[in-house]
């Protein structure tokens, strides 16, 4: 019975010994196919891994010495004219703030709207107030203590608008540095108008978030996957890294020396790097006593009420030379807006003749034979949406590319139109870009050929807010430079600018896109393309002036208008008339 049960158990061995050596044999063959398999066939392998390394990423997140600005010195070294530039613009944008005593902010010290009031100064002649005028509203800021302040640096928005008339201006906001403010409005339209006054962020809060800017550029994370074979990993990145913790992959620019960098993987090579994607926004970077001074409905984007009447009525020119509607003598106001709307339509102060293209009959005729290039963030991509929607000739060519980060491609040939957007290179907080898509605005233009056919829409801004200023200057210094390549060798090009707009704030959109770091974004945009032989349109005054609510991505009735801006630089009214 013995030897009966160890011959059995024999077998046993044998056959285990057997279905072993076939497990492996089939293991080795599935090993074999599987690294035969395309990209596309695993790629949900890979997507459950990068979730899983994501999940971790924040984990492992960079410590930074927080008490010193960096990543403004990295990139090439400027010239004594860019420094010399570039100190221009950073006291162009230079920002008042409470006294030391107050670097420990505190609620009831900080600015209240509720108990703030403006007041419309009277007319000085009392002759009332007549089209072309300049009315002049005073604001004083209170704490919530109901205790005037004697300091400035509140973030103001002024508008002066009319719902009867369907007519609104952006304010011009001067800091008296005392908790005093002037609203400073032309007038432009005939009739009523009404002062709106809102105080988006107290002096204390825009301290905060200065601070957050200069010290905490991180608090925006990106991250990358890198991949050979069936190995993976994913690693911080960013403009700059500390060094000391882990060996960096150096991702910089060729051409414009843009810098930008990855933590090195552990297992892989730099060169594997497969995406570029959003890693996150970072969490909990306000005390207690800060998280006070950003409440919804307290204190971010809350109007402050007139101590008397809001609303006065505006007469026509004591001459009588002009009529509600026609065209405004605008010599006599000091601080001139770019813009205006009546009757719910944008109308230019800058000489352009606003048409409108509201069949897509019209948009059509006028991207016949353009090749219209637009590059930047979602808010141009915005544009090229609008179009492929608003003209049903114009067929999206599906390039197999994300939904919302691209590049895309429309063509109508009936017409010969072509439509091209392309995001612009880091920072960029797309979800997820193919690295070999990540271009950078100066390098395309350098490929354009241009000429009077070309169009190139540009749109910089939303995803630098995170970053010390001197990071954006550098960034437009080198789109300028490319552009007068670009106009030099091709004098036609017609080149537009979008430039930022206003968004919905709460807590914690503020900590990272906050309309005060737009504001300043816009500042410095503005100036370094002034005098060239670019267009813009002002996206910042048409969402102020606006009465739908702020938003990122502006609302139908504002990008109509600001379409309507864009055909009327490439097809303008003067053109058409030659014909």
């Amino acid at each position: 019975m013995g030897d009966t049960m160890c011959r059995n158990l024999s077998k046993y061995a044998l056959l285990f010994l057997f279905l072993s050596l076939s497990g492996l044999i089939f293991l080795l063959r599935i090993i074999h196919t599987m690294e035969s398999w395309n990209c596309q066939t695993i790629s949900a392998l890979y997507q459950l891994q990068t979730r899983i390394h994501s999940s971790l990423i924040t984990v492992n997140l960079p410590t930074y010495n927080h008490n010193l600005t960096f990543c403004a010195h990295l990139g090439q070294k400027p010239s004594p004219e860019d420094e010399l530039e570039e100190r221009y613009l950073l006291d162009s944008i230079q920002w008042p703030g409470p006294p030391p005593r107050f670097a420990t902010p505190s609620l009831r010290q900080s600015s209240d709207p509720v108990h703030s009031v403006f007041t419309i100064l009277p007319d000085k002649e009392r002759r009332g107030w007549h089209i072309g005028d300049q009315l002049e509203a005073l604001v004083q800021i209170h704490d919530f203590q109901g205790r005037p302040k004697r300091y400035g640096g509140d973030f103001l928005l002024a508008r002066l608008h009319s719902p009867e008339l369907g007519a609104a201006v952006a304010g011009t906001v001067v800091d008296h540095r005392n908790g005093i403010y002037s609203a400073l409005f032309p007038l432009l339209w005939v009739g009523p108008a009404q002062v709106e006054i809102t105080l988006v962020h107290s002096s204390e809060a825009v301290a905060v978030l200065k601070h957050l800017r200069e010290h905490r550029p991180d608090r925006v994370f990106f991250k990358s996957l890198f991949r050979l074979g069936f190995l993976s990993e994913t690693t911080v990145c960013n403009m700059c890294l500390p060094s000391n913790q882990h060996p960096l992959c150096n991702y910089t620019d060729l051409y414009t020396g843009e810098p930008w960098y990855c933590y090195k993987p552990k297992m892989l090579s730099c060169d594997t790097r497969i995406n570029h994607a959003k890693g996150g926004y970072l969490k909990h970077l306000l005390t207690n006593k800060e998280a006070l001074l950003f409440q919804s409905g307290v204190n971010i984007k809350v109007q402050i009420h007139a101590s008397g009447k809001d609303r006065i009525n505006v007469l026509p020119p004591e001459d009588n030379a002009e009529r509600e509607g026609s065209s405004v003598k605008t010599e006599s106001i000091q601080l001139m807006p770019s813009g205006y709307y009546f009757k719910d339509s944008w109308r230019p102060l800058g000489g352009t003749v606003m048409r409108h293209f509201n069949e897509s009959a019209a948009i059509t005729q006028c991207l016949r034979n353009k090749v219209i290039n637009m590059y930047g963030d979602s808010t141009v991509r915005q544009w090229f949406e609008y179009l492929i929607t608003s003209v049903p000739e114009i067929k999206e060519i599906n390039l197999h590319s994300p939904k919302n980060v691209g590049p895309f491609m429309a063509v109508d040939t009936t017409h010969n139109i072509l439509l091209k957007y392309r995001c612009h290179g880091p920072p960029i907080r797309f979800s997820t870009v193919v690295a070999s898509e990540l271009r950078y605005i100066s390098n395309e233009l350098d490929g354009l050929s241009g000429g009077p056919n070309t169009v190139v829409v540009l749109s910089i801004w939303a995803h630098f807010s995170t970053f010390p200023v001197e990071v954006y200057i550098r960034r437009l210094r080198h789109i300028r430079r490319a552009l007068l390549r670009l106009l030099d060798r091709a004098p036609g090009t017609l080149v537009v600018i979008r430039s930022a707009n206003l968004q919905a704030l709460d807590q914690e959109v503020s900590l990272y896109n906050s309309d005060w770091y737009s504001l300043q974004l816009d500042t410095v945009l503005k100036a370094m393309f002034r005098g060239l032989d670019v267009l813009v349109v002002d996206a910042w005054e048409m969402s102020s002036a606006h009465h739908l609510p702020h938003a990122l991505h502006p609302p139908q009735a504002i990008v109509e208008n600001m379409i309507d801006m864009l055909l009327s630089y490439v097809c303008p009214e003067k053109k058409r008339s030659q014909k």
